[in-house]
């Protein structure tokens, strides 16, 4: 077999199957139809799970579509349809949906197991490229995912077809998650792990500094006693308070920096003269990421943390939250 190393075919060839690919896509959007709206309807009556099939590269797209549909509040499985015959069909059940993957409609491993779809009464929902195929005409409801050419300069590798036919499970997976009123909370839940978790479940109640860590002063405090307190819990700064711990303003390294730059006669001044008023806060219930958000936007390396009546309840800065994995 010869190899061709023509740098202006390779990125040719690549710019096509991009083209062609996009406008697999693309044709899909003109051609949602009822038959769509009916399918969103199967899957959101579905009591059971969504039990996904196909063979090959429908197998692969079938899969991804299970994971998607999973993860966004429709509990969904892949179904091998070659291993259903011997045995996997057990999965199956009468409070299912099926979910059926074939770019040709005569897959014949899928259109085996018709029979038994059909005994426990499955609504059958079929995705092909095919409108008049087999499994098509057997479902009920039928998807058409056809393209006009694979993006293979062969035409023959499954390309185009199954990039049109993961877009169109994403299609579903996406309507049904709104039509349920899915939120970023319930998607946390089944995203506890990595970075995507954290963002999402980690809480400012999780990452602060609380009770004898917390850092505070009252506005009367002197400066040397105040750096010996924003030394001793070694979060740069100090929240400065009333007597019942009402947040009145904040010091940080930064402020004594700059405070020394300007004077030299500071250790016996006091925290009202040097604290900065209205510091930025947040509530202990929100998310750890609302904090990074909120010390971004604000060009800030700390926060206090604050109850209902602005008492201070806790304090975090940029480390915490490095620590964390939130940054």
């Amino acid at each position: 077999m010869a190899v061709s190393m023509d740098v202006d075919n390779l990125l040719a060839t690549g710019r096509d199957v991009l083209r062609l690919e996009a406008e697999a896509v693309s044709a899909l959007e003109a051609r949602l139809d009822d038959s769509f709206v009916q399918a969103c309807g199967l899957l959101l009556q579905c009591s059971g799970r969504v039990v996904v099939s196909g063979m090959g590269k429908s197998g692969i797209i079938g899969k991804k579509i299970a994971a998607t549909l999973a993860s966004t509040g429709s509990p969904a499985l892949f179904l091998h349809p070659a291993e259903g015959s011997h045995g996997d069909l057990g999965m199956l059940t009468r409070s299912d949906c099926l979910l059926a993957l074939s770019n040709s409609g005569e897959t014949a491993e899928l259109l085996a197991i018709l029979p038994v779809v059909k005994r426990l009464a499955v609504p059958l929902i079929a995705m092909t490229g095919n409108p008049q195929s087999t499994l098509a005409r057997s479902a009920a409801v039928h998807l058409n995912c056809s393209v006009q050419r694979e993006a293979c300069p062969l035409n023959l590798a499954p390309t185009a077809s199954t990039t049109a036919t993961l877009a169109m499970g994403d299609a579903l997976a996406m309507a049904l998650l709104q039509a349920r009123g899915f939120s970023a909370d319930d998607f946390a839940l089944s995203h506890p792990g990595g970075s995507l978790g954290k963002r999402l479940l980690l809480r400012v109640q999780d990452v602060m500094h609380q009770g004898q860590a917390l850092p505070k002063v009252l506005l009367k405090t002197m400066l040397r006693d105040a750096v010996l307190e924003m030394s001793s819990k070694g979060l740069g700064m100090t929240a400065v308070v009333d007597g019942e711990d009402r947040v009145l303003g904040i010091f940080t390294d930064g402020d004594l920096r700059r405070a020394f730059t300007e004077r030299q006669d500071l250790w016996e001044q006091p925290m009202s003269a040097l604290a900065h008023a209205q510091p930025c806060s947040i509530r202990a219930e929100a998310l750890a990421a609302e904090a990074l958000a909120l010390m971004e936007a604000k060009r800030v390396g700390a926060l206090l943390v604050v109850d209902d009546n602005h008492r201070l309840v806790g304090a975090l800065n940029m480390h915490d939250l490095l620590r964390a994995g939130i940054v």
